[in-house]
């Protein structure tokens, strides 16, 4: 343990370092905003749109490991998936924790946070997303406290420990609360495109179905790869096998069944329609974005069929470093490939 611990001391020190760095420079940002307001960042009235966007979206998404992996362990009894369980709603808190801290920012006004919960839009897409954003991150709240309080630091206070044990008898309600929650929000946000003046592309019946799919797919593989990675740091299998093998299974199909209905909204809307407020989108989306070159090579040749290929082939779910590449290109293409190209497209459509 000893020589292990000399063995991770130099690269963790630097990997603190460099994260407190990042830190300083983000405080250094988001205060320069709060001071100035939003003009500081390039955005006005015809750009609305930035890439914190893009990371707000994907950290949600990416966050959808903890409600896939918490209705699995504890509304479906699949007692085997326990171990991914905790690491994924700690990955789901932290993506959470981004994305609120993202929109703190980019509201304009961060002191009116608290406006939508009280001052109800029922019909506009964002206050949905926006009121099951904020409840499903109080439910991950609840869900991370019992892992907290069981560390030896709050040992000395036990009311804090047996109420953390009530909070874990809890998980089954938290994790029907957490998934329906998540599943109301994941689909908004595909359904958002539709109001742009893009929405001869973006506006249909799928787009929701396939924001809930990519992010199960996108946050499960995203736990599974932190999993995996993680016991490479340490040296040591944090799953078995047979885990890892059903997991990466289940992602492989899902991203079958999001490439099955992404190519066939991709013929709907651009190969087969001739509409003229569709074309009229395609050519103006076209010459302001790399849109073909980032959907064809990135999304689909990488993002989905490279990863689908390696998660279904056993003797690939058996080598960790295939693993991890399928992975990362899983979730570097699906979430951070798609979200990049809808807010830079949507920000182009408005100016």
């Amino acid at each position: 343990m000893a020589t292990l611990r000399r063995h991770l001391a130099e690269p963790l020190s630097l990997w603190l370092g460099l994260l407190l760095v990042l830190v300083a420079v983000g405080a250094v940002g988001g205060i320069q905003t709060l001071l100035h307001g939003l003009q500081v960042t390039g955005l006005n009235d015809h750009v609305p749109w930035g890439l914190w966007i893009t990371h707000d979206l994907s950290a949600i998404a990416l966050g959808a490991g903890a409600f896939t992996f918490s209705a699995a362990v504890y509304l479906f009894r699949i007692k085997s998936l326990e171990p991914m369980a905790r690491p994924a709603v700690l990955v789901g808190f932290i993506g959470y924790t981004c994305a609120m801290l993202a929109l703190f920012l980019d509201i304009g006004r961060p002191d009116r946070f608290w406006h939508p919960l009280v001052y109800w839009n029922v019909h506009s897409v964002l206050w949905e997303v926006t009121l099951c954003v904020v409840l499903y991150s109080a439910v991950l709240v609840m869900e991370v406290l019992p892992l907290v309080l069981e560390n030896p630091f709050f040992g000395r206070w036990p009311r804090l420990r047996r109420a953390g044990h009530q909070l874990h008898r809890a998980t089954p309600i938290l994790a029907l609360l957490g998934m329906g929650l998540s599943l109301l929000h994941q689909s908004s946000l595909g359904a958002t495109y539709g109001v742009l003046s893009g929405r001869a592309i973006w506006f249909k019946p799928s787009l929701p179905i396939l924001f809930i799919l990519s992010a199960a797919a996108g946050g499960v593989g995203l736990t599974l790869w932190l999993t995996i990675l993680t016991g490479k740091i340490l040296h040591r299998r944090l799953v078995p096998y047979s885990v890892q093998l059903t997991v990466s299974r289940f992602v492989g199909y899902t991203v079958l069944a999001y490439l099955y209905i992404k190519l066939w909204d991709w013929a709907a809307t651009s190969y087969y329609s001739h509409a003229p407020g569709t074309a009229d989108a395609l050519t103006r989306l076209q010459a302001t974005t790399p849109y073909s070159l980032t959907f064809w090579w990135w999304e689909i040749v990488l993002g989905l069929i490279v990863p689908a290929g390696i998660l279904l082939v056993q003797r690939l779910r058996r080598d960790d470093r295939a693993m991890l590449v399928g992975l990362g290109l899983l979730v570097f293409g699906v979430r951070g490939t798609q979200d990049t190209t809808k807010s830079l497209s949507a920000s182009n459509f408005r100016s």
